[in-house]
């Protein structure tokens, strides 16, 4: 059970959702001005809501994601709520859509007038939205995508209403270069002195070298960077200039697609040093095809980054939480009460619902009025915990995403059930733990 819940949590959740290139902002002035002092919240209620693919395509992302989130609701709620107040989610369906996600985003602001957006839906709407929502005030917890929209450094001012937590390309590439030169004592690194970095030029390697960079003008680690289109079958020339540079670890800034080209690259070219990915590309799956072409063996490993680990003790008393909450909301929702028990989906959703619970009970431990100013401060001084997963901060305006991330790589033989596993090899970590090994 442990080992199949560690394939499932540390693979691509919500990668279908993950595009966009970067921006930095900030506010001069440092001033925080909503539009109102707060809306949607009433003697009984505090209305959030999003805009999610519930049909079409992208259903079978949005209606467990959206179940996930209620689930978290319902559980607090049932334990008393805020002051008495339930929490109530207000959903429309913008089909994956940015231009209606846009329609539908305006609606429950300046309609239904909600407190919050929660679970921010997909790549298309929330890059579409995010403006708006600073221009507005309206503070949005979780984003289900990992667009570099979302990036910020030291935000202030309204810019500072946004709270991501799922891991954000440029974020990730900082955690990337860092485990790429870490000791590799208790498997915190691979050990690299010279780096190459291999980026495709879509979305995902722009963002994920974008991190790379950034991450270096502290670390100052020699570096080689190649940048290859996506949709090529051959990276010979990129791959070569590297293993002629004597880069003793490649960081592979892609998806799945591109990574299996890069593979077989470095394979047909007998380019034996280890390589260290995105936990877009956390499949035992794939990854085990990579072992069975040759692509991946002892001397050249992959290693992948993963922000949610369920094989622990903490990690599994988180699961078996959110199982309890997930199979009460189901069977009060006239579902079986193990449809979502093991859907990704559904626990990003749970994680996304679970952030907004932990900002109203510190509000509510803070003896704090709930409206925007000081919504704002508790989020803040809060370190929210990521069940199943590490800690994450907002302080000082920090909005980047988890960087708590852990470290994992495939077994070179199948099990005892005939599959390829994931194999974890470090704990999740703060990214400055990582850096601190460094120095």
């Amino acid at each position: 059970m442990k080992k199949f819940l560690s394939l499932l949590l540390t693979t691509a959740m919500l990668c279908t959702l993950l595009a966009g290139c970067g921006s930095k902002n900030g506010n001069s002035d440092g001033g925080y001005t909503p539009v109102n002092e707060v809306q949607g919240v009433s003697d009984d209620t505090i209305l959030v809501g999003n805009t999610a693919a519930t049909t079409g395509a992208y259903a079978t992302v949005g209606t467990p994601f959206n179940a996930g989130m209620e689930a978290a609701f319902k559980a607090y709620n049932d334990a008393g709520g805020f002051q008495g107040k339930n929490i109530v989610l207000k959903h429309y369906d913008d089909g994956f859509d940015g231009a209606q996600g846009m329609t539908y985003t305006k609606q429950l602001v300046e309609t239904d007038k909600v407190f919050a957006i929660t679970g921010h839906f997909g790549t298309n709407t929330v890059g579409a939205t995010l403006d708006y929502l600073k221009e507005k005030g309206v503070p949005m917890i979780y984003a289900a995508t990992g667009i570099d929209d979302l990036y910020q450094e030291a935000a202030t001012g309204n810019d500072a209403v946004i709270y991501p937590v799922q891991p954000i390309f440029s974020a990730e590439g900082r955690v990337l270069l860092a485990r790429a030169v870490a000791p590799t004592t208790d498997g915190m690194g691979l050990g690299g002195t010279k780096i190459g970095v291999i980026a495709t030029t879509d979305d995902a390697g722009a963002g994920l070298l974008a991190g790379v960079e950034r991450e270096n003008e502290d670390l100052k680690v020699e570096l080689a960077v190649q940048e290859v289109e996506a949709s090529a079958t051959d990276f010979s020339a990129a791959v070569n200039v590297l293993k002629n540079a004597g880069c003793d670890v490649v960081i592979a800034c892609m998806n799945q697609n591109p990574l299996a080209t890069l593979m077989n690259t470095m394979r047909d070219v007998n380019y034996n040093v280890n390589v260290v990915t995105s936990y877009v590309n956390a499949s035992a799956t794939t990854l085990g095809a990579f072992v069975d072409s040759g692509a991946i063996t002892d001397s050249r490993m992959v290693y992948c980054t993963a922000w949610l680990d369920a094989t622990n003790e903490v990690g599994m008393a988180d699961y078996a939480t959110f199982y309890t909450a997930m199979n009460a909301w189901e069977l009060a929702n006239g579902e079986t009460g193990n449809t979502y028990a093991l859907n990704s989906y559904a626990m990003a959703g749970y994680i996304a619902g679970s952030i907004f619970v932990q900002s109203l009970q510190a509000v509510d431990k803070a003896g704090l009025e709930l409206n925007y100013v000081n919504y704002a401060k508790i989020m803040e001084e809060t370190e929210f915990s990521i069940p199943m997963g590490g800690t994450i901060s907002f302080a000082g305006g920090d909005r980047l995403g988890v960087t708590a991330l852990a470290l994992n790589c495939v077994s070179l033989t199948k099990n005892e059930s005939g599959v390829y596993a994931l194999v974890p090899v470090s704990p999740i970590m703060p990214l400055a733990d990582v850096v601190a090994a460094i120095h």
